[in-house]
């Protein structure tokens, strides 16, 4: 069913805040954040959020991560550049770690090849993981923290890699769920609290269940062709969210942020730790 019929030409970043009780959004080409019946409009691109504590939250733009103030709806301050000095890129997918540190990725604003980086954010620390990445995506944790999952879209592959105590990652990535056989193209990503990873995929209108060896479980249908995100809500969790984007297409089902019933239960979001 349509959550929000709020048109996004390019819908991202859905996030359920665990004490407000309320599912906060993107539209990165429109500049926005959303809330259900509510929207706040910057003056550059903004993508990801994690949950700082009830009004705050820290948001990555093209140029750098910021506190937010939901409640009063103003900006509090920056925290620090991101690629700042590249105008060749903008933020794309992120997500908060079970340690607390979050995790953004950014790439071409027209998708230009190897532009893009993974970088983390951590106690004060923004500290680059991956560079020559195209389109990042896909960010998102096991339930213990053990592990970290991303991928590059083009390259059709969903990464994993493991992490030390302090949320670091450790060792060289591996492929986990490979798509390249389906022509499959991975957007953003969740994992559930039994370890499974939920995967939009671009083109498909469909978010894919996978377990947690990446065996394919099964796969929930939206009516927007491009489906860009998911993100577990709801008072017991089970509430599957999914961004799409309108961008290129016509329809009264493209842009609009979808929501689906009895899946999961996934995981409440991490706080973020400055």
């Amino acid at each position: 069913m349509i959550y929000d019929a709020t048109n996004c030409t390019l819908g991202e970043g859905p996030l359920w805040h665990p004490e407000r009780k309320e599912l906060f959004w993107f539209d990165i080409l429109g500049k926005r954040l959303h809330r259900k019946g509510q929207h706040w409009r910057f003056d550059t691109y903004v993508s990801a959020a994690g949950w700082v504590d009830r009004d705050r939250l820290i948001i990555a733009s093209a140029r750098d991560l910021f506190l937010f103030n939901v409640e009063i709806g103003e900006t509090e301050r920056s925290l620090c550049p991101l690629e700042a000095n590249n105008p060749v890129t903008r933020s794309n997918d992120g997500r908060a770690d079970r340690q607390g540190g979050f995790w953004i990725g950014t790439m071409g604003i027209k998708a230009e090849p190897g532009a893009g980086a993974i970088w983390r954010y951590y106690r004060g620390e923004l500290r680059k993981l991956y560079s020559d990445i195209t389109i990042s995506n896909a960010i998102c944790f096991a339930p213990d923290g053990a592990t970290a999952y991303f991928t590059d879209t083009p390259t059709r592959q969903i990464m994993r890699v493991t992490l030390d105590a302090d949320g670091w990652p450790t060792g060289t990535p591996e492929v986990h769920i490979d798509l390249t056989s389906e022509r499959l193209n991975p957007d953003g990503a969740v994992v559930d609290a039994a370890g499974n990873l939920w995967n939009a995929q671009w083109g498909a209108s469909r978010v894919a269940c996978y377990d947690p060896v990446g065996k394919f479980q099964k796969a929930v249908g939206f009516d927007g062709l491009q489906t860009s995100c998911p993100a577990f809500g709801g008072d017991d969790l089970t509430t599957l969210f999914c961004t799409t984007a309108a961008e290129g297409l016509t329809g009264d089902a493209e842009g609009r942020t979808y929501a689906a019933t009895g899946h999961g239960p996934g995981q409440a979001e991490h706080k973020v730790i400055l």
